[in-house]
């Protein structure tokens, strides 16, 4: 009898033990600090001045999340991830009202099925098409963003209450779709997004295609509906320019059409891409004010080293519409940077940006305004250079 109360004590630890093994959770972060430099920077007297600043997440955002997953049986598994954007200099939330303002999501996962969440989560555009622009990786990042990340491949907003399928790798190919509700009785579309993409990879050739459509019925600032699936206050809105309110100008259109597609081609130490997205942004506040933004980016990543990679990126953007009297002007910009990697964690970095805005008319775009910088300038140019130091844990 004891031996089979002890037989039995010996399984249950075993069994208990395997289910542990089975189930993990991971914190993890990233830290990106650096000392920005911008030639020009308008102000409230008027004007331009350069400015000297600290920066946060110049690159990359900062941020730490918590990531777990429990095997639960039948081949499911369940997963969440929490991850929270922070401003290093001052240890405050990046979102003022979230906790965790980057991702918050849970669902489960199968290798032969995929993986189905609900959260706030990143569209397809952020999903299959960024990683093969510089603006999407740690090789470029926040500055590198076409003008106003019009096309959010910088992901300067998630989308909140949605539900998202990723596919499996079936031999190369991956799909995926999103939906976010806009959580208002009778007010199905007032706020709401959808999105989907897929992405194929085979030897040094990869390719990825995303859509991304966001909705509103509000006519006035007043009617946004704060409950929706997007209400980030981010740099992808014009900030006064256009808009009364800094909200992704999807929120305020009543609707933003987003299409984009990549490739991206390893030959040695070297990989060459080019990424092609349309916005189209309809009625502001139902009014005829509209806008499209066209990007064209030629990038380059170079392995100068095992510890030194180099990357460029050229874009342009061809931007129309009724936003003012000549209508919504284009720009080419130029950015570079160079990564030394102290070690698999930690690395050094300098960058800089260079953008040239063409004016039309009387359009009240007609100055330039690199992703991430504090304030337009007061010219058709702008010029950042940023030296930093990011980890990762």
């Amino acid at each position: 009898m004891n031996k089979i109360v002890i037989a039995g004590a010996v399984a249950i630890s075993t069994m208990a033990g395997r289910a542990y093994a089975q189930s993990s959770v991971t914190l993890y972060g990233l830290i990106d600090a650096g000392l920005t430099y911008t030639n020009n920077q308008i102000t409230g007297t008027g004007g331009g001045h350069s400015n000297w600043e600290m920066t946060s997440g110049a690159v990359q955002y900062s941020r730490w999340g918590l990531r777990g997953a429990e095997a639960v049986g039948g081949g499911l598994t369940a997963i969440f991830d929490l991850e929270n954007g922070f401003n290093l200099n001052s240890g405050q939330f990046a979102s003022s009202n979230r906790v965790f303002n980057l991702q918050a999501y849970l669902g489960l996962s199968s290798r032969e099925y995929g993986a189905l969440t609900i959260g706030r989560q990143t569209d397809g555009m952020v999903d299959f098409v960024a990683p093969l622009s510089l603006t999407g990786t740690e090789f470029g990042g926040r500055h590198f963003a076409h003008p106003l990340d019009n096309d959010n491949l910088n992901d300067s907003f998630q989308i909140n209450n949605s539900v998202k399928y990723l596919s499996p790798n079936f031999a190369g190919f991956k799909f995926g779709a999103l939906y976010g509700f806009s959580s208002q009785a009778g007010g199905f579309t007032n706020n709401r997004a959808y999105s989907f993409g897929m992405s194929y990879a085979s030897g040094a050739w990869n390719f990825g295609a995303g859509y991304l459509q966001l909705n509103s019925s509000a006519r006035t600032p007043a009617q946004l509906n704060p409950n929706g699936a997007v209400t980030d206050t981010t740099g992808s809105s014009l900030q006064g320019a256009l808009a009364p309110t800094a909200v992704p100008l999807g929120v305020l259109a009543s609707s933003q059409k987003t299409f984009g597609a990549g490739v991206n081609y390893a030959f040695g130490p070297a990989i060459a891409g080019f990424v092609y997205s349309h916005s189209k942004f309809s009625q502001f506040f139902q009014n005829s004010l509209s806008g499209t933004f066209q990007n064209f980016e030629g990038n380059l990543r170079y392995a100068l080293m095992p510890a030194v990679e180099l990357s460029g990126a050229y874009t342009y953007t061809r931007a129309g519409g009724n936003g003012g009297a000549g209508g919504i002007p284009h720009s080419h910009q130029v950015s570079a940077m160079a990564d030394y990697r102290l070690s698999r964690r930690t690395d050094v970095y300098i960058q800089g940006v260079w953008q040239r805005v063409s004016p039309s008319g009387n359009s009240p775009l007609g100055v330039a305004w690199i992703n991430g910088v504090t304030e337009p300038s007061s010219t058709s140019n702008q010029l950042e250079a940023t030296v930093g130091l990011r980890h990762r844990f």
